[in-house]
């Protein structure tokens, strides 16, 4: 069983604003279950990315279990700026199962860190079809992405969505401080 969780700020550095990653809960033991437990723990040291590589290639696991393990490293690869990395296991991931919102959203994610803002959108977009566990991390991500389009207004209403969703969230609610709204 998985339980997705979406974290931001991970991507606060390199894109000076955060940005959203998931993580796939594995519930039952094994290395795939430490492996999330790092991802939604916040850990970075590439010691957990080998407990997730180590899973991957000894223990049984679904098709699922699988792409959420690949989400896993890929999120413990994003926060250590191995944008190209993670990409490759977000990919795989999607191969495995596509219908998994986070694995989209956190391949955009890998591109607005490399910011190429352009290219995030079509994932992040996808991503919140399909739906994810925390939509107001992707709309966070979705709205660091217009900003590297220089589209404000869609950012401005990116990040507000994302307040609204969540609004104990403090990472939008800065954004939003840096916009003065007037009215035309």
């Amino acid at each position: 069983m998985f339980r997705t969780v979406s974290m931001a700020g991970a991507l606060a550095l390199a894109c000076a604003a955060g940005s959203a990653q998931a993580a796939v809960t594995v519930i039952g033991g094994g290395l795939a279950q430490a492996c999330s437990q790092a991802a939604i723990g916040g850990e970075s040291d590439v010691k957990f990315q080998q407990l997730c590589t180590e899973a991957l290639d000894t223990e049984f696991l679904n098709a699922r279990d699988r792409a959420g393990t690949l989400i896993n490293r890929g999120v413990l690869k994003l926060r250590r700026g191995a944008y190209p990395e993670a990409t490759r296991d977000f990919d795989q991931a999607v191969r495995l199962k596509s219908d998994m919102g986070e694995a989209y959203v956190n391949r955009g994610a890998a591109s607005i860190g490399q910011r190429r803002y352009a290219e995030s959108l079509p994932d992040i977009n996808r991503g919140l079809e399909l739906g994810v566990q925390e939509p107001a991390k992707a709309y966070y991500n979705r709205a660091l992405a217009y900003e590297g389009l220089d589209d404000a207004k869609s950012a401005y209403f990116d990040y507000q969505k994302a307040l609204e969703m969540q609004p104990e969230w403090a990472a939008p609610r800065e954004q939003l401080t840096r916009f003065s709204v007037s009215r035309r």
